[in-house]
């Protein structure tokens, strides 16, 4: 067997193998190409599951850059959990996934709105497509949660 062959088939089995895979939906007989759910509980905020879904080529070197994403609430959210995350208005990157060989990668940043007191999670591509990076928004309001801290009123 050659070594593309090898290769090839590495791929292909590391691919099956993504154990935060829920769903996997065909495109057709005749595409290579099927959409694949992921979840991801946030690794601090861990009452926040996000699920994605993306598109994932088997046989190409790239896949496509769409995805979107939605969060909810499914567990606990504590004041303790806010207060461990990273809360400048970039955000911390709570989820990677490589795409391409070719230094293009899936990435979900979650960014704390402290006025709304929402958690934001952005799914995004690091490489431009057809002249846009392509990304997508879910929140998690913290209403209700133990979490929850009535925002400052303006001059008070």
């Amino acid at each position: 067997m050659n070594t593309l062959g090898v290769c090839v088939g590495l791929l292909l089995l590391l691919t099956a193998c993504d154990k935060n895979e829920v769903g996997d939906i065909s495109l057709g007989v005749f595409t290579t190409q099927d959409i694949k759910l992921n979840t991801l509980v946030d690794p601090i905020v861990t009452g926040v599951t996000c699920h994605v879904a993306s598109i994932e080529a088997d046989l190409s070197l790239s896949d496509p850059s769409d995805s979107s994403i939605a969060c909810r609430q499914t567990g606990e959210i504590t004041t303790a959990m806010i207060a461990a995350i990273d809360k400048s208005k970039s955000g911390e990157v709570v989820f990677k996934k490589s795409k391409s060989i070719f230094f293009k990668s899936m990435k979900i940043r979650r960014v704390f709105d402290e006025q709304s007191q929402t958690l934001m999670y952005v799914s995004y591509s690091t490489k431009e497509t057809s002249g846009s990076f392509k990304h997508s928004l879910s929140t998690v309001p913290l209403w209700g949660t133990k979490a929850y801290q009535a925002p400052m009123k303006p001059g008070v």
